[in-house]
């Protein structure tokens, strides 16, 4: 990617923006730094991030304790690339020239840390992949 290039803007959506679009949003962050444009948001966001979520990411080193969940827009998804929805079934506005990814993922509502590590795991996998189809470098953050 050349320095000209805008960056790419990736758009996570789930239903509550409490589980599996903050892990993937945290991870896309943490993984790219500044070279992708990162957003969450839920069809009915829930009033906090789920705290077994916060906790099987803290595992990993990365800190999601102050964030919100947010409403989804359509604003949100006509200025985003990339859209990856993760159960937010035809809640998702569809535009013409945007790239949509399905991640069919567990829901983590309601389970303990146990369920969750191995949706973290999947959605940090597929976070690596979507860096190297984007021809990004991934760090391992600071």
């Amino acid at each position: 990617m050349s320095p000209a290039a805008p960056r790419p803007s990736v758009l996570f959506v789930c239903v509550h923006n409490a589980g599996r679009s903050q892990m993937g949003a945290a991870f896309l962050t943490h993984l790219a730094g500044d070279a992708v444009e990162v957003r969450s948001a839920g069809s009915a966001p829930a009033d906090a991030v789920n705290p077994a979520v916060v906790e099987a990411m803290k595992e990993v080193g990365i800190d999601i304790s102050a964030r919100t969940p947010k409403i989804l827009t359509t604003e949100a998804v006509q200025s985003s690339d990339v859209v990856i929805t993760m159960g937010c079934g035809d809640t998702c506005p569809v535009f013409p020239g945007k790239r949509y990814l399905d991640w069919r993922l567990d829901d983590p509502a309601g389970q303990g840390v146990a369920a969750v590590r191995p949706i973290r795991d999947e959605i940090e996998r597929r976070v690596r992949d979507l860096l190297a189809e984007l021809g990004i470098g991934a760090s391992d953050g600071p």
